[in-house]
């Protein structure tokens, strides 16, 4: 398994629409460990492939205790609204409160291609709603309000400096020591 690059919000892959998944490789297999390897490295609960520079429809999640592969994932219920803090480990140190449904029933296929179903709320819920707005070229900013879009947008400007042509590279060091050796 390998880190993988993570594009910061001014990178034109994460404005794209993703394209449908129609096999499962041995390679997607190997993106999706380094994916979920990235994502517990940078601290968060998901990454979908555009944050990686990858047009798949694909996200992995791990949030209340529940660690999901979604491949070509569709929300086929909303039930409520509620709001709630997000962040992005594509606009890092930039948090705004998001409203967003209360539940959502995803329809999605699992690493071997079968379709299922995830019926979530809370963490879950609210993190399969945010991969699956990247993986049609949205970012948790669109959902904001004006003045509280143009606000995360002067915390990004403070922070973007730090991503030189719009990547995140993430330190290699704490890792197993079996990745430590390879």
């Amino acid at each position: 398994m390998s880190l993988l690059d993570i594009h910061v919000l001014g990178s034109p892959i994460l404005r794209q629409e993703t394209e449908r998944v129609e096999s499962i490789t041995p390679e997607m297999r190997r993106l999706i460990d380094d994916m979920f390897e990235t994502m517990e490295k940078a601290k968060g609960v998901g990454l979908a492939a555009p944050q990686v520079g990858r047009r798949e429809r694909l996200a992995v999640v791990d949030a209340d205790d529940v660690r999901l592969v979604v491949i070509n994932p569709e929300i086929i219920l909303r039930e409520g609204k509620v709001k709630g803090e997000e962040g992005c480990l594509s606009i890092p140190e930039v948090f705004a409160d998001v409203e967003r449904s209360a539940r959502v029933i995803v329809r999605a296929q699992d690493i071997e291609g079968k379709f299922y179903e995830v019926d979530a709320a809370n963490l879950l819920g609210r993190c399969l709603q945010h991969e699956i707005d990247h993986l049609h070229g949205k970012m948790f900013t669109d959902r904001l309000s004006i003045l509280k879009r143009r606000a995360a947008m002067r915390d990004w400007d403070a922070e973007k400096d730090q991503y030189p042509k719009s990547i995140r590279v993430l330190p290699v060091g704490d890792l197993p020591p079996e990745r430590d050796s390879e």
